[in-house]
């Protein structure tokens, strides 16, 4: 069984199963890695999970462990980052969302993923279109790049069930105050269900984007000519998406046959 080689180091809720978690290495250094890949995370089956999450079913994994995208900026070694929704009948997050700040846990000291900036021509506008924790690998992007190319477009288009849900949306708001080439687009599809006021965008994030919210804002609509797109997150999301964008001209992209759209899509 591996032994736990790192700390939590901080712990933010932002709603309820919806946690903000920066774990450093115990004693060793972190390797080097690019925005948008992703490290394992792992804790001993006697760990306590929280208490709201459903009990385990069967035999317990000894020792589970899942990957999940990396949020800090790959410029910064001293930790990880993790943007972490609770799974209630999952293995590992309850007990992830139990930790407290300096407990111990297991992190891999692998940094792997393919889901990076590395094919994008430099130049290229990016826009990074997410449903719930889909945002993480974009937080990392955008600390890593975003004031160090100012010729290039970002934008981000985050989609949530609730106002509260919408994690980071205070950086990226200050992001956008600070940065004139990058917009951010929080949009909630269900305003009101918590009784929070919500003037923002709403519906389906498919729905905001036949809004056309970037063609006014950048000139002219976005072009497989001049943009590449990322969608992560919801499969739902990710597929409609999909559609609608190959309708428009831009095209899957993958080794064998370059083009617009990357993707991945988790739930």
């Amino acid at each position: 069984m591996p032994e736990l080689n790192a700390t939590l180091i901080h712990r933010h809720v932002v709603a309820d199963g919806l946690v903000i978690l920066r774990v450093a290495p115990d004693g060793w250094d972190l390797p080097a890695f690019k925005p948008g890949q992703f490290a394992v995370l792992g804790l001993p089956s006697e760990a306590p999970r929280t208490p709201g999450s459903d009990p385990e079913e069967g035999t317990p994994d000894p020792f589970p462990r899942r990957a999940y995208s990396i949020a800090s900026s790959s410029l910064g070694r001293d930790y990880l980052e993790f943007y972490i929704v609770e799974v209630k009948s999952g293995a590992l997050t309850p007990r992830l969302l139990a930790l407290e700040v300096g407990d111990r846990l297991w992190l891999g000291p692998k940094l792997t993923g393919m889901f990076t900036l590395d094919q994008i021509e430099p130049g290229r506008n990016l826009i990074f279109i997410a449903t719930g924790t889909g945002l993480a690998p974009y937080m990392s992007m955008l600390r890593t790049h975003l004031a160090a190319e100012p010729t290039r477009r970002f934008a981000v288009i985050h989609g949530a069930r609730l106002p509260r849900d919408l994690g980071y949306r205070e950086e990226l708001f200050h992001l956008e105050r600070d940065h004139p080439h990058f917009a951010y687009f929080p949009v909630v599809s269900r305003p009101g269900a918590d009784g929070q006021p919500w003037s923002g965008a709403t519906g389906r994030l498919q729905d905001f984007w036949r809004t056309r919210p970037l063609d006014a804002l950048w000139g002219a609509p976005p072009s497989p000519a001049d943009t590449d797109l990322f969608l992560c997150g919801n499969p739902g999301m990710v597929e409609a998406m999909m559609g609608l964008l190959e309708a428009e001209g831009f095209r899957q992209h993958t080794r064998k046959t370059p083009g617009q759209i990357h993707f991945e899509a988790y739930w």
